[in-house]
């Protein structure tokens, strides 16, 4: 399923008052739930696996910490659930380092979920100003993954 359909799902459950919303797209499932005031919201993306949730208090404690160690400016944030890498392949250099400077629309990672490789553009111009995420790491949706000035 497109990054672009996912991100109007979220805004779409995000206006209406459901708590929750499921979409099947063929063998591709995408199912959003509200989590009470306080929590993060999470995108689960399925295939044939069953859902499984994690600890509320656990999942919005990650995000919450990064946040607290940010530097002041943009922060771009992570649109979905699974694996950042910092480059195209093992070996080539990332897509952004800090120092450099993005328009909206340059490539800034790509994020695994169920084996779909999915390329993140920016939706901020500047200069990035610190890097909070490694190369290989998991991410949740809505961690924050660069700082943008």
């Amino acid at each position: 399923m497109d990054l672009r359909k996912i991100k109007k799902l979220i805004d779409l459950l995000e206006e209406s008052n459901l708590s929750e919303l499921e979409i099947r797209e063929g063998e591709e499932t995408v199912r959003l739930s509200r989590m009470p005031t306080g929590h993060t919201p999470f995108a689960y993306m399925q295939a044939h696996a069953p859902l499984v949730a994690s600890s509320p208090a656990i999942a919005a404690s990650a995000p919450a910490e990064a946040k607290a160690e940010a530097p002041a400016g943009t922060i771009i944030r992570a649109p979905m659930v699974g694996t950042f890498y910092s480059a195209r392949t093992p070996g080539a250099p990332p897509f952004i380092k800090e120092g450099q400077v993005i328009k909206v629309g340059d490539p800034i990672g790509i994020i695994e979920a169920m084996k779909m490789f999915n390329p993140i553009e920016s939706e901020h111009a500047g200069t990035v100003k610190r890097v909070l995420i490694e190369n290989g790491q998991p991410v949740e949706f809505d961690q924050p993954l660069f700082v943008v000035e």
